[in-house]
Order: C-alpha cells, then structure tokens, then sequence
C-alpha cells in the first residue's frame, strides 16, 4: 500500500484545503492518508475520503525536549474525546502566545504588523512560523521564505521561540489518553548526534511514546536505515509520511514515501485493520 501517515492542510500551515488534500492523495495513489495539522483536527469536519482511501485521524503537536523543539504526531487519535480536546485548547492557547511574542520581537527589528500580516496568511489555520515568513516576504523584507527562516525564524532567532508548550510526557499522555498511538515526528530534522538522538527515543519510550517516523519526505537511503535500526534498538514502530505541505516541494511531495526497511514494525498495523 502507498501509506502517507504525515500531511498538513489550510488547517494549520498546508496550501490545500482538507477536501482538496483528499483529492491530490487519491491522485498520487495514496491508499492510507493521515492528515496531521498543527494543534488542529479542523480539516477532519465534515470530512469524507472518497472510495479507494483509508483516512487515519492525526495531529501534530509542539513541545521542548532539552530546550529543542520537536514535534511528536498523534495518530489514531479519537476525535470527539476530552483528552484531545484539553490538548489542542492548551496548544493553541499556547501557539497564540507564542505568536504574539514573535510579533513583538519582529517590532523591535523594525518589522511593523507582523502579527496581524501572518494572520492573513494563516486565514482559518493557525498562525506559524511559515505565515509569518510569507508575510516577510510580502513586504520585501527577505527574498524567499528560506531566507526569511534563516534571518528572523530558526533556532536562536526571532522565531525560535520553544517555551509555553505542554512537556514532552504530557503530549504523550493526551495523545494516549485519546486512543492514540505517539510518534516523534522526523527526527532526522533535530540535527542532534546519534548519541543525543538516542537519548532523546529513550526518553520518548519512557513517556510512553510508541513510534518513530523512519521516513520523513525524501531522505537519503543511510538516513532511513539508520533511524530504522533506532526504531528497532528501541522497541518503537515505525511510522512514515511525507510532511507534505503545498504542491511544487519535491522533498515532500504527497505520497512519494519509499518503502520501509525490512526490520521495521509498521505502525499502521496498529491502525488499519
């Protein structure tokens, strides 16, 4: 099967709207599809896959792990249930939080209206890092949303803000909580050490994280099997999406997920029956 458990949609920071979304994975084959916004299950109201396509309920949640922000997706999560709903109330409230304190440290960086900018461009979703680029890119302060990223949003920047989230144990508790299984979501994006990445699965395992994204997007071959042998030293399945967020990124293009080593447990055992 053609399985992408890692998506986004106009929910949170995609280009497509959830219907839209739907269309372009039965287009490219895609049998399994997790749609994964960022402290949002909006995209999955009124939401029907059409025939040929198994929809997995997922989110995507923000939290700190040695002050790195990492993200840890929820799949299988129940949509109507207390615990997930406590969790994306605190997440959101945190993300609001979190944008007006970029806002105001864009200010004092001499960029004016940052906030309500990157609210446009977020439109119903919620605002991100990405809208707030967009909107940098707009008024000519940076040529491309790379740069805006490099200039004003990554690590130490503007834009790398990690506190107000929940603890990496809680988000894994409400991700339980509401019937889901917890995966720390692409990695190989953390830029950490194999020692320091073990370190942190081991702490995932401990709070009762159950799977890791051996494949995040196109990534070279050494990569996959290195987390794929991670996943497995460390009793977690193995999960794989392609963090897709707008039609034209070839490194996270829907659907294009190569096949998982032979040594992984996939998740979606656990998720389609």
């Amino acid at each position: 099967m053609r399985i992408d458990l890692h998506t986004h949609t106009t929910a949170s920071d995609g280009k497509l709207a959830p219907a839209a979304l739907l269309a372009a994975a039965g287009e490219a084959g895609v049998e399994v599809l997790a749609i994964t916004d960022h402290d949002s299950v909006g995209a999955y109201d009124g939401l029907t896959p059409p025939a040929g396509l198994r929809l997995v309920a997922g989110v995507e949640f923000s939290t700190t792990w040695h002050k790195l922000g990492i993200h840890v997706v929820g799949l299988g999560v129940g949509l109507a249930s207390a615990a997930l709903r406590e969790a994306l109330d605190f997440q959101q409230a945190a993300r609001q939080a979190r944008a007006a304190r970029i806002a105001a440290k864009l200010e004092k960086r001499g960029i004016p209206d940052a906030l309500a900018g990157a609210a446009r461009f977020a439109g119903e979703g919620r605002i991100g890092r990405p809208h707030f680029a967009q909107y940098l890119v707009e008024i000519g302060a940076v040529p491309s949303i790379e740069f805006a990223f490099r200039k004003y949003l990554d690590g130490s920047r503007v834009g790398g803000l990690q506190d107000g989230w929940a603890d990496l144990p809680r988000i894994v508790a409400w991700i339980r909580e509401a019937g889901g299984i917890a995966v720390l979501a692409h990695p190989a994006k953390y830029q950490l050490t194999r020692r320091r990445l073990e370190e942190l699965a081991s702490e995932f395992v401990a709070a009762g994280g159950e799977a890791l994204e051996v494949i995040s997007g196109q990534q070279h071959i050494e990569q996959t099997r290195a987390l794929a042998s991670l996943a497995s030293s460390q009793g977690l399945l193995a999960s794989q999406g392609s963090d897709f967020h707008a039609p034209g990124q070839p490194w996270a293009r829907l659907g294009a997920v190569t096949t998982l080593p032979a040594e992984c447990v996939p998740v979606w055992e656990r998720l389609v029956s």
